[in-house]
């Protein structure tokens, strides 16, 4: 043996394989017949799936176990899918299955796929082909088996909740050879002679095989291209076919889709009843209200006594009269004052004591403007005296007086104030306060002494 070997345990030799091959084969599918089938009290199933030249264990465990429609037994050949492992405590591989279909079924489900895709891809399952139901559908019609349960349990329904409703019914196979040419049949047929304004089609429940016929294209067909309404009622509420699909609406079950089928009606129906009883109740009050009202005038006072409707009308009429009275005189009074008072005025407007009263107006406002005259030519007097003594004051002739003199040049056009405007043997003239003296210049000096 080579020295650099490695030397495995059992253990990590078999974890080694398992590593391998879980990696290697993540999900399987194996063809084959089952045998040394046993059913643990865990829910655990525990067989053989075997060929004629070779088995293998497998395990499908309790909770993919629920999803079987039954129990598999010695003898059945299925198509098993899952992920091969290793049980370490024994050292054998085995295949841990997820899902289990018997031989057939995943064949149907192959084909219902491939159908379902071709059917999306062309539209048919787009809700904008999806047709409103009729609210008050006046004929349903039913495509189904005349003898299975569902004709019964829409009859059934539709009995306990309406009334007066119509129902045709156009009898097919449901299942079997045939059975979707006869659905399709059935339902082209409806639409040709327009026979109903909504129509039901579908079975009870049953295993994919008994379905199928609803899974075919040609019932797809007939549902997508009619004119009607279509409720698909196939199978029970996990039961899913192509028809659900292209169906208008799709209805758990066939007792559901008589519901759907008059679900306005039952609504208006609903409301109908409702509005009875508010209306019922709003005229038991209303008739109420008026008995007591009509109680409440028999024992009024004025039915007793005829006199008492007099009564009170006297009394008012008293009252008016009173008010009217005093109204009249206060008008008179207010009407004689007045005359008083016109009198007054006219006696006020005579006109000699206006003429009176106009010169002693005339007079005071003569008198106050002589005053106000006499008192402006005062103040002016004062005011020009001032002036005259102040032109007096600066007068050049007043300052001749104190020993001034002013020089003026020969020809007097003006007055020689600097030694610069006197030059020697120029003649000059110079006024005195009273008198002129000329003289002529012998000699200028400019500058101060």
């Amino acid at each position: 043996m080579p020295s650099s070997s490695k030397i495995y345990s059992v253990a990590e030799l078999t974890v080694a394989i398992k590593k391998q091959l879980e990696s290697a084969y993540p999900s399987v599918c194996v063809k084959g017949e089952i045998s040394n089938f046993k059913l643990q009290s865990s829910g655990h199933l525990y067989f053989t799936l075997k060929d004629e030249r070779a088995q293998i264990s497998c395990a499908l465990f309790k909770g993919d176990a629920q999803g079987l429609k039954r129990l598999p037994k010695e003898g059945d050949k299925v198509l098993a899918q899952g992920e091969v492992s290793v049980y370490p405590p024994r050292g054998n591989y085995q295949l841990i299955v997820r899902s289990l279909q018997f031989e057939g079924i995943g064949e149907l489900l192959m084909k219902f796929q491939e159908l379902k895709e071709r059917l999306q891809k062309r539209g048919w399952f787009d809700s904008a082909h999806k047709k409103p139901l009729p609210p008050f559908p006046k004929t349903i019609g039913v495509v189904t088996s005349p003898t299975g349960a569902v004709i019964q349990d829409i009859v059934h329904v539709l009995t306990r909740r309406f009334s007066g409703f119509h129902l045709l019914l156009n009898p097919v196979k449901v299942q079997g050879e045939g059975a979707a040419q006869e659905i399709a049949r059935a339902i082209d047929e409806m639409n040709r002679y327009a026979l109903a304004d909504l129509l039901i089609v579908g079975r009870g429940g049953g295993s994919l095989e008994d379905l199928f016929a609803f899974n075919e294209e040609i019932v797809a067909e007939a549902i997508f291209h009619s004119k009607i309404p279509v409720i698909s009622a196939v199978g029970h509420e996990t039961d899913v076919t192509l028809a659900d699909y292209v169906a208008d609406v799709r209805a758990p079950t066939p007792s559901a889709a008589a519901e759907i089928a008059l679900f306005a009606k039952s609504e208006q129906l609903n409301r109908l009843r409702a509005a009875k009883q508010s209306i019922r109740q709003l005229l038991s009050a209303l008739l109420e209200k008026c008995r007591l009202r009509l109680h409440g005038l028999l024992v009024h006072p004025s039915f007793s006594s005829p006199s008492s409707l007099v009564t009170p009308y006297a009394q008012i009429l008293d009252d008016v009269t009173a008010s009217l009275d005093a109204a009249i005189r206060t008008r008179l009074l207010q009407a004689k004052m007045s005359l008083l008072a016109a009198k007054r005025e006219a006696a006020g407007r005579n006109p000699r004591q206006n003429v009176k009263e106009w010169k002693e107006r005339f007079y005071r406002i003569s008198q106050q403007i002589f005053h106000r005259i006499q008192e402006s030519v005062v103040q002016r007097k004062e005011r020009l005296a001032a002036h005259i003594r102040h032109l007096h004051a600066v007068d050049p002739r007043t300052l001749l007086t104190r020993g001034y003199s002013l020089l003026f040049t020969e020809k007097r056009d003006s007055v020689i104030v600097s030694a610069s405007q006197v030059k020697k043997g120029e003649s000059l003239f110079i006024l005195m306060h009273d008198g002129e003296i000329c003289s002529n210049v012998d000699e200028v000096t400019l500058g101060k002494r």
